[in-house]
């Protein structure tokens, strides 16, 4: 049983994540989300650490994610803002105004798709970019953001 580290990350998701498994299986694959909540949850616990996971197609919504955790005292957000990467300064700028280690994760490496997407306006406030792994980019996200605060497996 792992050692409790009362730590906890969120992990949020932007627009049209909710279809995962669905929508273009050829760029992000047949997991659901519901899948990609599982892997968070089974990466995280090895560390003793607690995931809020969340998931909108609101800006705002996401926005109050943001500051709800920084409320609640989260030690880290792992974050893919989807659709709103590339468009939402209010995300942005809840991500630095919350002070909160951020880990920005993208499914498809969004470097080698269209130029519109290299643009992101979550890297700002990140202390790291993980992207191109498909649902293991997540994985990857909790494990660094684990070790950024100070959680080591058991």
């Amino acid at each position: 049983m792992p050692e409790k580290t009362n730590k906890t990350i969120y992990v949020l998701n932007g627009s049209n994540m909710n279809m995962l498994g669905t929508r273009e299986p050829e760029k992000y694959g047949t997991a659901t989300l519901a899948d990609v909540e599982k892997l968070c949850r089974d990466t995280a616990a090895p560390y003793g650490i607690a995931i809020e996971f969340r998931q909108s197609n609101h800006e705002g919504v996401v926005v109050d994610s943001i500051h709800e955790a920084f409320a609640k005292k989260a030690d880290g957000i792992a974050i893919n803002a989807a659709g709103f990467t590339t468009t939402s300064i209010s995300i942005m700028d809840a991500l630095l105004a919350v002070k909160i280690p951020v880990i920005e994760v993208h499914m498809t490496n969004i470097h080698a798709r269209e130029s519109f997407r290299h643009n992101s306006y979550m890297s700002k406030a990140a202390k790291g970019i993980i992207a191109g792994f498909g649902t293991d980019s997540y994985r990857l996200a909790i494990i660094g953001l684990a070790g950024i605060i100070g959680a080591k497996a058991n």
